[in-house]
């Protein structure tokens, strides 16, 4: 992540030159407006950088398990977990720092409810406010593990009948492997589109964590 941020804006300029700093240019801009101003609202330019550098790479770590033989670092639950538990401590962190340590236990739950059924919203508040942490890392994980399992099943299932085929000589038993590997192409062009997907899920989510955080609800 680090070389490939540095190599895209090595020569910053008004007009990106080079496809390669007009696609970093691109990201970033896209994490800014889309996740940034969008989801964080006022005084969301502080926090770029932290949302930026967990979607460059979250998208770089799904990107590498689409190389044949690799493996997805966040296909792995203790990867993700790490990423869950930055997000979790930098939400609460800057939600307390926004409104004080009592005023942000206070806010999780909504205001203007009726006094009798504040403790029982603030309970159900408090919980999803926990168990954010769990969600942000099995969804992740299991997309990811989920996608790249099938992708071994359908190559598996390829090299096999294609094994098959040329042991035997006969063309006839070869062609269940056309239609696995077409649809181990069409799997891998939707991983393609999940990779890029999980890592704006992920992202936007904590983003708008933050947002509901910093901000009276």
């Amino acid at each position: 992540v680090l070389v490939g941020v540095l190599v895209g804006v090595r020569k910053i300029k008004v007009v990106p030159e080079g496809k390669f700093a007009g696609l970093v240019e691109w990201g970033y801009d896209a994490v800014r407006r889309n996740m940034g101003e969008g989801a964080i609202g006022h005084g969301y330019k502080k926090h770029i950088p932290f949302i930026a550098t967990m979607f460059f790479f979250i998208l770089i770590s799904n990107v590498i398990g689409l190389i044949p033989g690799a493996k997805t670092p966040t296909g792995t639950l203790s990867v993700t977990f790490a990423l869950a538990l930055l997000s979790f401590l930098y939400f609460n962190f800057y939600g307390i720092k926004a409104k004080g340590g009592w005023g942000y236990i206070k806010s999780i739950a909504p205001s203007g409810l009726p006094k009798p059924m504040v403790p029982i919203i603030w309970f159900f508040e408090f919980f999803s406010l926990v168990i954010r942490l769990l969600t942000l890392a099995v969804r992740l994980y299991g997309n990811m593990l989920a996608g790249h399992m099938v992708l071994a099943v359908f190559s598996l299932a390829t090299t096999i009948f294609l094994q098959t085929a040329i042991f035997q000589m006969d063309i006839v038993a070869g062609l269940p492997a056309i239609a696995w590997f077409f649809l181990l192409f069409f799997m891998y062009a939707l991983e393609t589109l999940v990779a890029f997907l999980q890592a704006y899920v992920f992202t936007i989510l904590s983003s708008s964590y933050i947002g509901m955080a910093i901000h009276p609800h």
